[in-house]
């Protein structure tokens, strides 16, 4: 599995204890905090509250700032907002005019930014891409998915969310000229831009195939893995679904990728020789908006009608499956997190359990609230955990204070 992505390229990038993009510093899931005592704090109280405006999109925390993108209704806008970590005073605001017209669940973006070398990248709901810079929020460059590189956004809107890699960042942006689009991180200038399919909803990942990273994504139509560099499709699977519902992470295990969605099942790819083979396929999970941990062989996910299940990766087999720290409803959504050999699961209930996940078994240990109901995905950095509703942003403090942590 690549939970273990790139340290290489994590340590270059000096990411440390932030979380400054997409599931974390790695995209992987994982929080690096050796303090984490193993337990949740009694009845946690927010170090701080924020008002924001409506969106699903997750949060981005680096060097000490707090980002999100959010949406206003009065003038009808999209913002991207910078906060203190410390303290949650807003440092900066940037807006700009995003009509949704009749985009369906259109309360606001749904991507995470992401904080690159002091720089912070965002995509939004229906095409707009923007560079700023993060201390002062300085527009360095902004370009339009649709307007500038004839994209075509989904039905749900834009839900890739920025990933640097190297000079070049990455968006599924749609449209006939290709599906997907690396752009120059300094200029926003295209790049590549590759493979024709309709759009989905899922965030690329880099992936290691054989001693070397590739880009592992997947539209409405294929699974695939991309040339870094150049956008060459390595390999390609097809897939089928209703909807167009390909929002999971295309993550691998133990060498199979899993793609998976909401009404068709799951397809399990296994490359043999750079082609890829079904290593199997079925409906014992049938995933949506929540992307898989992996772990020594074992994909951990939830699973539209049974809660979380622990699948074995090489062969699909169901190990376990457990409702107690998620919510049965008709678009069921958690987050999930690795903190060292731990589990944390923020379900959409605005709780955050904490659980050990084996192929042996689901063992909660404990249980707070944080919010009111969310999609967003969390950020987790510094000892806290940020967590964002619809109206508001808090901070709350799972590694108790000692005398070198704020």
């Amino acid at each position: 599995m690549s939970w273990v992505f790139c340290a290489a390229l994590l340590a270059g990038q000096g990411f440390g204890n932030d979380w400054p993009q997409w599931r974390g510093p790695s995209r992987d899931g994982v929080w690096h905090e050796p303090a984490f005592p193993g337990r949740l704090p009694d009845n946690p109280q927010p170090d701080w509250k924020a008002p924001v405006g409506g969106g699903y999109g997750g949060i981005a925390v680096a060097d000490g700032r707090v980002f999100l993108l959010d949406r206003v209704k009065s003038p009808e806008q999209e913002r991207l907002l910078a906060f203190d970590a410390l303290s949650g005073k807003t440092l900066w605001v940037h807006s700009y005019a995003a009509p949704y017209n009749k985009l369906d669940y259109g309360n606001g973006p749904r991507t995470t930014p992401a904080i690159h070398q002091g720089k912070v990248y965002t995509f939004g709901a229906v095409g707009d891409i923007h560079c700023l810079d993060a201390a002062t929020g300085k527009v360095h460059w902004h370009r339009h998915a649709v307007k500038d590189f004839q994209g075509k956004y989904p039905e749900w809107g834009y839900s890739s969310s920025p990933l640097i890699d190297e000079s070049r960042l990455l968006l599924q942006i749609g449209g006939a000229k290709g599906c997907f689009i690396a752009l120059d991180r300094e200029s926003g200038k295209e790049i590549w831009r590759t493979c024709a399919d309709r759009p989905g909803y899922s965030s690329a990942r880099l992936e290691k195939v054989n001693g070397k990273f590739q880009i592992a994504w997947w539209s409405a139509e294929h699974a695939l893995g991309l040339d870094r560099a150049t956008g060459a499709i390595l390999w390609q699977s097809p897939v089928s679904m209703n909807y167009d519902v390909a929002i999971a992470d295309l993550v691998a295990e133990d060498g199979v990728f899993l793609a998976s969605d909401y009404w068709s099942g799951t397809k399990a790819i296994r490359l043999q020789n750079q082609k890829a083979q079904v290593a199997w396929e079925g409906k014992q999970l049938n995933m949506l908006m929540c992307s898989p941990l992996g772990r020594d062989g074992y994909f951990y996910a939830l699973d539209r009608f049974r809660g979380i299940k622990c699948l074995e990766a090489k062969s699909g087999k169901v190990m376990w499956e457990n409702e107690s720290a998620t919510v049965r409803g008709q678009n069921p959504q958690a987050s999930l997190v690795w903190v060292g050999k731990q589990a944390l699961i923020f379900n959409e209930k605005g709780e955050l359990v904490l659980a050990e996940m084996s192929p042996k078994e689901f063992k909660a240990l404990g249980r707070v609230r944080l919010c009111d109901f969310t999609w967003a995905h969390p950020a987790f950095a510094s000892g806290r955990v940020f967590a964002r509703t619809e109206k508001e942003l808090v901070s709350v403090r799972l590694v108790p204070l000692t005398g070198n942590r704020n």
